[in-house]
């Protein structure tokens, strides 16, 4: 797996886990993002919980993510919930960071697959699953409120 190169000579992100201070940033991306973004609340369940992380370049929230791991057959299952990356740091790498950190957590939950749900048009956010192994597996029809697809891909750890 590879993490592409910056676009500029910018600092490579800093990945914590989130914390509370972090939310009113990562649901500003969040709304930034996405046509049917998660509530506030939501994100406020994830605080404390190893791999809802954020990413920092200079003093402020570039990004995050948003993963765990369920019981699945005596052995986790993990699942990257959501992934957004503020649109002025999109490009550099910041969303590779991201994902590879929290992997790397549900890796160390003993997790044997990782699965997500992408938007069948969301080609970016699909090329970057791909390039950490992530497969299409089925699709979920009209998954979103606005009938759009979900495609089911995963990756094994």
């Amino acid at each position: 797996m590879t993490t592409p190169a910056p676009d500029s000579d910018a600092p490579p992100p800093t990945v914590r886990e989130a914390v509370k201070a972090d939310l009113l940033a990562v649901y500003r991306i969040e709304k930034a993002s996405f046509p049917q973004p998660w509530p506030f609340a939501a994100f406020q369940r994830y605080v404390g919980e190893p791999a809802f992380l954020v990413a920092e370049v200079g003093a402020g929230v570039a990004g995050y993510i948003v993963a765990d791991s369920v019981p699945n057959h005596g052995r986790p299952l993990g699942h990257v919930k959501d992934l957004a990356v503020h649109p002025d740091q999109r490009g550099q790498g910041v969303g590779s960071t991201l994902l590879q950190r929290a992997l790397g957590v549900m890796r160390a939950q003993n997790a044997a697959e990782v699965k997500l749900e992408v938007r069948e048009s969301n080609e970016t956010a699909r090329r970057l699953y791909e390039s950490f192994g992530f497969e299409h597996r089925r699709t979920v029809p009209r998954y979103y409120d606005d009938g759009e697809n979900a495609l089911v891909m995963i990756a094994d750890l």
